[in-house]
């Protein structure tokens, strides 16, 4: 996985610098998204994997399909990104893309991930204390994982919080058998 981020990361660096020259960052996370959503598609990804076509038909293919939602420079990229064999990185350059606007605009997505239900209080508590402790304005969502027992799992950025009822029963497993 690092090494996917490691690839993948001039390309996001790249996509994000040019959205700020054109004050474009919604649009070109609209665009990341749709490029990401076709180079995951299973048949997309046999295409783009196989030796059956050139690079060039591999982009060829990849802009049809995207149609007109796509402006020059995004068909750009795609061509760029085919010529190079990196289409199929392009969910790992859509989520660091992410992370970097996030960061210029001063919020960050947040993941609260529950063995329970969350009412809207907890909810407005959690991303109140991710706040004061970040800095930033938080974007969190809420997924129940009935697997934890109890507690919840908090993921911001790089931090994780980990106080899920299974994580502690881990944790004191990994202390034991030690």
């Amino acid at each position: 996985m690092a090494e996917l981020t490691t690839i993948a990361r001039p390309y996001a660096d790249a996509v994000f610098k040019r959205a700020g020259e054109t004050s474009s960052y919604p649009a070109w996370s609209d665009a990341l998204a749709l490029m990401a959503a076709i180079a995951s598609d299973e048949t997309m990804a046999q295409v783009i994997a196989g030796a059956q076509h050139s690079k060039a038909q591999i982009a060829e293919l990849f802009n049809e399909v995207a149609g007109d939602k796509l402006d020059q420079e995004g068909n750009n990229l795609v061509k760029l990104l085919a010529e190079n064999g990196r289409l199929g990185l392009l969910p790992e350059i859509t989520a660091l893309y992410e992370v970097m606007r996030a960061e210029a605009e001063g919020s960050i997505d947040a993941e609260m991930i529950s063995a329970y239900a969350v009412s809207d209080t907890e909810r407005a508590k959690v991303a109140a204390s991710l706040k004061q402790r970040m800095g930033k304005e938080i974007n969190l969502s809420v997924t129940i994982d009935e697997s934890l027992v109890g507690g919840a799992v908090i993921r911001a950025g790089d931090m994780v919080i980990d106080g899920s009822v299974r994580g502690k029963l881990e944790k004191l497993a990994s202390t034991v058998n030690q």
